[in-house]
């Protein structure tokens, strides 16, 4: 540290050695009385001289006061300070660690600092650049950004959507698009880093600033973009680098100008994610397809650089040949197979199996699969071709008679229901219908889920071969005798069983008979003898009124059982009766006749007979009664 009270007269050195002798020599004798004003006058100097010499140096000295910002020149620097001239009597020492927004400090700068104090306990002047750049570092980014001013800022840190920024004390906002013109995959690189920004955005109220550093850039590049796009032409190859990857594509930087190729432009054969092709930051010459008007969109192309599969393909392969491939698309309706490379088959679900079963080629085939197939089209003109898996196998349909002829019984998978039946499948491409009614011979099924389920198996017997339509008639209740013959004998008209009511409604109710067999009985006929109606679940006798076979139909009465009774005794009453008047009318007529031949003295023995016989009539008339 200089001080610069210290700095001595111009009077030369030898006079001044002579006077402080002469100072030195009184002073040790004891002069008490010394003549400093006599001293003074014998100096060399005259004292306008001297005073003139005063100003002077007074003038070299700045007029600071604490708490102010002045100007300070760099004279010294090391790895931890700065030393600041100031033009004070003494300098200040800076910690480097302020400076750091400005790596290129250097000896000869000017900057601003902030004086804390003219005079610490040590003597020492304490100035700081921090304060200095906090207190005129609004109204220095406020400038900066109405005159669109490049200013320098340190990257502090990072934050969530991008970094902290040092710029004139301040902690400005840096997004991560801002950043630079390509996205950025490492924040961290930029940390400690010192960079050129322009001040994009301030909001006053909460003393926001947003800063960006790609503003610089693009200014730039867009001269760059505006040479580039006016030489585009279609067709035309260029190098360009990966700037970003999709899964719909990558885009490519032309240098300045970005272009996208397709992923369905990558490649000739079929690619899942354009990563599998390209990686990032990889340089590649592309070919441009396509542009608007504005050539603000660039259509590139990266397969248009190598010749198609398709012309490559072997001359000889034709309509017949089986071929190899891998499946590496699946829809409902078939699947696509890459014979080689950029080439491609599609094999419907029709042609995958003999099955007419309407189903998806999920159930035959995956993603990945090697299948050999055989060629049923080809078209190298569309350059489309279509396969077929079935025709390696031999249709079941050609034969059918031998294997499945009428009467044989087969097991089968149920695979479909219908209003009307089931469908099955017997083997892979053959398939029946059992009708509804060919289920079961005893039970009245009103849907066929009532009987089996999708997926279960079940036996059947071939009832009808529709080999044309590629159909069987199939039976599952002939596997078992018809015992509506046997019912016929059993449940015979007026025979009377014993019956369980368990199902009433509108027009009737049903009735469980003995052998599994179901009843029908309508309301009168439900009547039982003390007037009630019959319910649900009771156990009574029924008389059969009527029996169709054809029809598998039962006609049950209960009330008949006691109406018929009381008919059988009514006719037995009449039956009686009439039996009584003939007597009676035979016994008179005998008496008339016998009367025409008696005598007079026949007639008393004639009048007790007559009395008798109608005491007689009386009585069987009480009784009948």
């Amino acid at each position: 540290m200089v001080n610069h009270e210290e700095m001595a007269s111009n009077e030369p050195s030898a006079k001044v050695e002579e006077k402080k002798t002469s100072v030195n020599a009184q002073v040790e004798a004891g002069v008490s009385d010394f003549d400093w004003d006599a001293y003074a006058e014998e100096s060399v100097y005259s004292s306008s001289e001297l005073k003139n010499f005063e100003e002077m140096y007074d003038q070299t000295l700045s007029t600071i006061g604490d708490s102010e910002v002045v100007e300070g020149t760099v004279i010294a620097m090391n790895k931890r300070e700065v030393v600041i001239n100031i033009g004070f009597k003494s300098e200040g020492v800076i910690s480097l660690n302020e400076f750091r927004y400005n790596p290129d400090l250097k000896i000869g700068d000017t900057v601003e600092v902030y004086v804390e104090n003219q005079e610490d306990k040590k003597g020492q002047l304490v100035l700081s650049h921090k304060k200095a750049r906090a207190l005129r570092s609004w109204d220095r980014v406020n400038a900066a950004l109405e005159k669109d001013e490049i200013i320098k800022g340190y990257i502090k840190c990072r934050t969530k959507g991008g970094m902290i920024v040092d710029v004139f004390g301040i902690e400005a906002f840096l997004p991560g698009s801002q950043i630079d013109v390509k996205p950025i995959r490492d924040y961290d690189m930029y940390v400690g880093k010192t960079m050129e920004f322009k001040v994009v955005k301030i909001n006053q109220e909460y003393k926001n600033v947003v800063v960006s550093h790609k503003a610089l850039i693009e200014a730039e590049l867009e001269q760059q973009k505006k040479d580039i796009i006016a030489k585009l032409e279609k067709g035309q190859v260029l190098e360009g680098t990966v700037k970003n990857i999709t899964s719909y594509g990558v885009f490519i930087d032309l240098g300045g100008v970005d272009g996208l190729i397709h992923i369905t432009d990558l490649s000739w054969g079929r690619v899942t994610h354009p990563e599998e092709i390209v990686q990032l930051d990889q340089k590649l010459n592309v070919v441009i397809l396509d542009f608007d008007d504005a050539k603000k969109r660039i259509a590139l192309g990266l397969k248009q650089l190598t010749s198609h599969p398709w012309d490559s393909l072997d001359q000889n392969l034709k309509v017949g040949d089986v071929v190899k491939g891998k499946v590496v698309v699946l829809a409902d309706y078939g699947a696509f197979v890459e014979i080689a490379p950029g080439v491609e088959g599609l094999i419907h679900v029709s042609e995958m199996s003999w099955s007419q079963h309407l189903r998806s080629a999920q159930e035959f085939l995956k993603v990945g699969d090697v299948v050999e197939a055989q060629i049923l089209t080809l078209d190298r003109e569309e350059r489309k071709m279509s396969l077929g898996m079935k025709q390696l196998k031999a249709d079941p349909w050609e034969k059918i008679e031998e294997k499945y002829p009428v009467s044989s019984r087969h097991n089968a998978k149920v695979r479909n229901f219908t209003n009307f039946g089931v469908f099955v499948e017997i083997e892979e491409g053959v398939d029946g219908l059992i009708h509804i009614s060919d289920l079961s011979w005893t039970k009245k099924i009103k849907h066929p889920a009532e009987f089996t389920t999708v997926g279960a198996d079940i036996d059947v017997v071939v009832l009808e071969i529709d080999k044309e339509n590629r159909r069987l008639s199939l039976g599952h209740k002939q596997l078992e005798e018809n015992p509506w013959d046997v019912f016929e004998t059993i449940f015979s008209v007026d025979s009377v069983h014993e019956g369980t009511i368990i199902d009433i409604f509108d027009k009737g109710a049903v009735v469980a008979l003995p052998y599994g067999v179901e009843g029908f009985v309508t309301p009168k006929h439900l009547v039982k003898e003390d007037g009630s109606q019959a319910k649900v679940e009771e156990k009574l006798e029924f008389k059969v009124i009527e029996f169709n076979k054809a029809a598998k139909r039962i006609i049950l009465s209960h009330s008949r059982i006691f109406e018929d009774v009381k008919k059988t005794e009514e006719k037995a009453d009449k039956k009686a009766k009439a039996t009584a008047t003939s007597n009676t009318q035979k016994a008179v007529k005998k008496l008339k006749a016998n009367l025409e031949k008696t005598t007079l003295g026949d007639i008393t023995d004639l009048a007790a007979l007559k009395s008798e016989l109608e005491e007689n009539q009386r009585k069987e008339d009480s009784a009948s009664e």
